[in-house]
């Protein structure tokens, strides 16, 4: 059982790593069991955000508008985790985004980590839920659900009282950081002549993208060329606006 660790969550604008985009980053330092610093980002993910992602969060397109891209953030970020393990509630998830960032970027992210959702699911299976917004109310843990530094903050709470319930009752090795693993392909940026043939595309369709065209991937362009040709993507009923939704 360990003491000394990183609490990190993420806002993204999906579930998919290789499609989604990091928007929040939350992160907490906590050294012999005490909070020591905190770390909190907004990152500009290059699309607008779906209304489902804006009740979830709370968090806005005008929020984000003037914050850095990931690339701008990321070393500041992986230097503040430094060589500590990672705690988090569903950490693979965090983990597979922070990795898939690393990895366009050609910089290193191996971690080990402690995750809260597997301990619970270990210990608390007679519950109904073991979300990290149930347990916090399960335990009466102050929690604001869906914003990076405040789930990392319950979560770092909910590891200790899980730790004072249940370390040393059965399986330990729960408690001890474990590798972790997510294998991410390297994105490039999009040609001068696929951005070239999109925008020729999108006039001649009179389509709007919720993209930043100039920031899309070579195997982003290839695909809203391909949908744009096949009629996946079409113009709303006004001609003027449009339709694309690619979590």
């Amino acid at each position: 059982m360990i003491d000394t660790y990183i609490s990190i969550d993420l806002e993204t604008t999906g579930l998919n790593p290789r499609r989604d985009k990091i928007i929040e980053i939350g992160a907490l330092k906590v050294e012999k069991g005490k909070a020591t610093d905190r770390l909190s980002i907004f990152v500009n993910p290059g699309r607008r955000l779906e209304e489902r992602i804006v009740q979830l969060t709370g968090i806005r397109d005008e929020d984000l508008e003037d914050a850095p891209y990931i690339e701008e953030v990321l070393p500041k970020v992986l230097n503040f985790l430094g060589d500590l393990p990672l705690l988090g509630h569903s950490i693979l998830f965090d983990f597979s985004f922070m990795k898939k960032a690393a990895v366009d970027q050609r910089l290193p992210f191996e971690k080990c980590a402690l995750d809260t959702l597997r301990i619970a699911r270990r210990y608390l299976a007679d519950l109904e839920h073991r979300s990290l917004d149930y347990l916090c109310n399960y335990y009466e843990i102050p929690h604001r659900a869906h914003r990076a530094l405040e789930d990392a903050e319950a979560t770092h709470i909910l590891y200790q009282k899980l730790v004072e319930l249940f370390y040393g009752k059965e399986d330990e090795g729960l408690f001890v950081p474990a590798p972790l693993y997510y294998q991410a392909k390297r994105d490039t940026p999009a040609t001068k002549a696929q951005k070239e043939q999109l925008y020729s595309l999108l006039r001649q369709h009179r389509i709007v993208l919720n993209v930043d065209v100039e920031r899309i991937t070579r195997s982003e362009a290839s695909r809203f060329i391909d949908q744009i040709r096949s009629r996946q993507l079409v113009p709303s009923d006004d001609g003027e606006s449009l339709l694309c939704s690619e979590s």
